[in-house]
């Protein structure tokens, strides 16, 4: 059989499958003139990883806590673009910052919840990604995951191919 038709029927294929929509949660959108502001508690790492879920208890908590006040129609960009503003070294095109919410689970423990991520100086499908829409609930943290991109080409300028 011809390499075309296979592919040609393959092609046919993909454009007679139905159109599936996103499931896309819709929230209104907050006045933030006249709704008070939420603190939201947030816990960075550097190491690319969140933090262990032992970390966090009724009576400790880690020790790199940010503080914003922000609105539950707060995206995943505008808390990425907020962070950046008090840590310089997270300003890097390229970094990373992976979200989870934290919120009390069964018997005292915490639990995380992976709410998205996304890449300082690139769009993003998980930019627009609003704490509502997460079904995020006041008094829960948020955990970032911060990875630092990683220089592309070693310091001769030589791209080795191994």
């Amino acid at each position: 059989m011809p390499q075309g038709r296979i592919e040609d029927r393959l092609r046919s294929v993909a454009q007679d499958a139905p159109v599936v929509p996103e499931k896309v949660i819709e929230t209104k959108p907050v006045d933030r003139e006249k709704t008070c502001p939420l603190l939201l508690r947030v816990f960075v790492s550097d190491n690319g990883r969140h933090h262990r879920m032992e970390e966090f208890s009724r009576t400790s908590l880690p020790g790199n806590e940010l503080q914003i006040y922000t609105w539950m129609d707060a995206t995943l960009k505008e808390l990425t673009s907020l962070v950046k503003e008090v840590r310089p070294d997270a300003r890097r095109k390229g970094t990373t910052f992976k979200f989870a919410a934290v919120y009390p689970g069964t018997m005292g423990r915490y639990r995380l919840k992976d709410i998205g991520q996304t890449v300082g100086g690139h769009k993003g499908p998980d930019d627009a990604i609003s704490l509502a829409s997460q079904k995020f609930q006041i008094g829960n943290f948020m955990d970032i995951a911060i990875s630092l991109p990683r220089d592309q080409t070693p310091s001769s300028g030589h791209i080795h191919p191994y």
